[in-house]
């Protein structure tokens, strides 16, 4: 099984090509397609994580691709970007991303790159990349140096669900459990109500609560019951600050 986690576009061609690719190089492994924002290593960092560290099958992987080429300025050469980079965890799941940004941030395990040219492809996820992932499933040694990847940026937003409820970084209440606390994000602020669970409070109002995701540690949500979170603050980017004003 192989989840691919990628910004191509939701129900883009992109994914379609991708995942024959891998039909070709892996032809028993089924895939599974999680679209992010364009550019958006945080969600894609997140992502991943939830899936890899998530009950499932062990011998599944997760390949992530997220790749805006920001880490260098100045003009590239043939289509180069950030290396291809991996890591196994505890568990046997093998996750393998581009590191960009984030999106190897949330793991919070050595990182190392994987032994493929980071060029020679706009398309590398499809053109280059899958031949390497194939190999390193079959238990190929193309692990390199280890490689710096920043930490997950903190008290931050870093996913929006499809109800518009926003996974934070906030692993600690805020406040004491039924307090009040006024929520900031950007230029937007609201109200929300501390609460031990995201239902805790009536129809109308906002929790800032554990949620649903979360490894190890919870993942504080804002959910507002009967409407959207993110849509009372502005649909903010993932990445945002999530600040008690």
């Amino acid at each position: 099984m192989i989840t691919i986690v990628a910004d191509y576009g939701v129900g883009d061609l992109a994914f379609a090509e991708v995942r024959q690719r891998f039909a070709k190089l892996m032809p028993h492994a089924e895939t599974i397609a999680v679209p992010v924002r364009p550019f958006d290593t945080v969600g894609a960092g997140f992502c991943v994580a939830q899936l890899a560290f998530g009950e499932g099958p062990s011998d599944r992987m997760v390949y992530a691709n997220v790749a805006p080429r920001s880490d260098e300025d100045d003009p590239r050469a043939d289509n180069a970007g950030e290396p291809l980079s991996a890591c196994r965890l505890p568990s046997g799941v093998l996750v393998v991303g581009v590191a960009a940004g984030f999106a190897m941030s949330f793991l919070e395990l050595p990182v190392r790159a994987v032994k493929v040219a980071d060029a020679g492809s706009q398309f590398r996820s499809r053109d280059v990349f899958p031949a390497a992932v194939a190999a390193l499933a079959r238990g190929d040694d193309l692990l390199g140096a280890e490689l710096t990847v920043p930490p997950p940026p903190s008290r931050s937003v870093v996913w929006t669900d499809g109800y518009g409820n926003l996974k934070t970084s906030w692993h600690e209440p805020p406040a004491p459990v039924g307090s009040s606390v006024r929520v900031r994000i950007g230029d937007a602020e609201a109200d929300a109500v501390v609460s031990d669970g995201v239902f805790g409070v009536p129809s109308g109002a906002m929790s800032f609560a554990p949620g649903s995701s979360g490894w190890g540690k919870p993942f504080y949500e804002l959910l507002l019951r009967g409407g959207s979170a993110a849509a009372a603050f502005g649909d903010p980017p993932n990445g945002s600050a999530v600040e008690l004003a």
